[in-house]
């Protein structure tokens, strides 16, 4: 694990595969692992839900991401020659600063019996993926924890997203609140340490808006005082949302300096075209290419690339991991399906939102961006 780290998330990529979407490279159909690995790419991250489906056994969507579908994309992980990251949510669906929902079948846990439901489930992961020989090489308890996790027991603050100042949160609201989501983490970071010792298993604590760096300082500051055990500070960056690229440096070197971790970007993209597939909506357009500063072009995705991977190899950064290259708008995937957005309480409009920010283009070859990643 001294290697620069070179990643994809491809959590979506068996609902992908299951509604007819292929790859290809130069012109010819190829495994995806295969291609990833072709292209230089060393690592693989996996997201995992709790409990994806609804009473009836309907599915949510968005990668459906239960426990069997991770252990089979894992496991071809593995087959190919990558390592694999695991990403707990601690959901059954979509995990981020702004919702964080409570697994339906721990809906009446809280306290004490919350905690140890953590250390349970995190330890029972574990030995599946120990007894099919896929452990992980490094595991994220939760996922862009910014305002925290299991909500509502596990929040810190309902303002953070905004304006990501702790400073506004009355201090002993903030410190119990804090005092409770610590154990939570520490919770799925003492079953972790039991399964494996930190030198073959890293744990990483992630938060969003990389380039924030008073949002760094206040909720790793807390997190030092009641000494979390991690070994790795995960942040997400997109260049529209989080800051320049001064920015994000800025906090990378301030942060590994000041807690004394390893540093890595386990979230990023940016868009191949301003154009979306015929039918969908898109996350990205024209003004997000403005703020971020490089051109919606294939050649401008790979410019920011280079310049993101060079950013966090400028202060000695463990790597870069490209958030869902993947991502192929083939009928019927979706980042929700109805009772999933239902169920998240987030009702927009349905299908792929992020294809114009895959590493393919909307029929599945593979675009010379991918290059970037052969650089040493």
């Amino acid at each position: 694990m001294n290697h620069f780290i070179k990643g994809a998330d491809i959590s979506s990529l068996k609902e992908v595969e299951t509604f007819g979407g292929k790859y290809f490279l130069d012109g010819k159909e190829k495994d995806l692992f295969d291609i990833l690995k072709i292209k230089g790419m060393n690592l693989i991250r996996l997201r995992l839900w709790v409990d994806p489906y609804d009473e009836n056994g309907q599915p949510y969507l968005g990668g459906t991401n239960d426990l069997a579908t991770t252990i089979e994309l894992a496991a071809r992980a593995k087959q190919a020659g990558l390592d694999f990251m695991l990403n707990l949510h601690y959901s059954d669906f979509w995990a981020d600063p702004k919702k964080q929902p409570k697994p339906k079948a721990w809906l009446n846990l809280t306290g004490q019996d919350l905690v140890e439901q953590v250390y349970r489930y995190t330890k029972e992961t574990l030995k599946h993926f120990e007894r099919l020989d896929l452990m992980p090489a490094y595991i994220q308890i939760g996922n862009e924890t910014t305002n925290g996790m299991i909500f509502p027991d596990g929040k810190i603050a309902k303002y953070l997203f905004e304006d990501r100042k702790f400073e506004e949160i009355d201090h002993e609201v903030q410190k119990a609140a804090f005092d409770y989501l610590v154990e939570l983490l520490s919770a799925g970071i003492k079953a972790t340490r039991e399964m494996r010792s930190k030198e073959e298993l890293k744990i990483i604590i992630h938060l969003d808006f990389g380039g924030a760096n008073d949002l760094y300082r206040g909720w790793f500051d807390q997190a030092t005082e009641r000494q979390l055990d991690y070994d790795i500070i995960g942040l997400s960056y997109y260049p529209y949302w989080h800051n320049s690229l001064a920015d994000l440096s800025y906090n990378l070197k301030d942060i590994a300096k000041r807690y004394e971790k390893d540093v890595m970007v386990v979230e990023t993209a940016y868009a191949f075209t301003d154009q979306q597939p015929e039918g969908e909506d898109s996350i990205f357009n024209a003004e997000l290419s403005d703020i971020a500063g490089y051109p919606p072009t294939v050649e401008g995705q790979a410019a920011f690339l280079t310049d993101l991977i060079q950013t966090v190899k400028d202060v000695h950064g463990l790597g870069v991991v490209y958030w869902e290259p993947a991502w192929l708008p083939v009928k019927g995937t979706s980042w929700a399906s109805r009772i999933g957005m239902e169920y998240a309480n987030d009702i927009g409009e349905p299908g792929n939102h992020w294809a114009n920010q895959a590493m393919f283009d909307f029929n599945g070859h593979a675009l010379k961006s991918l290059d970037v990643f052969l650089a040493d």
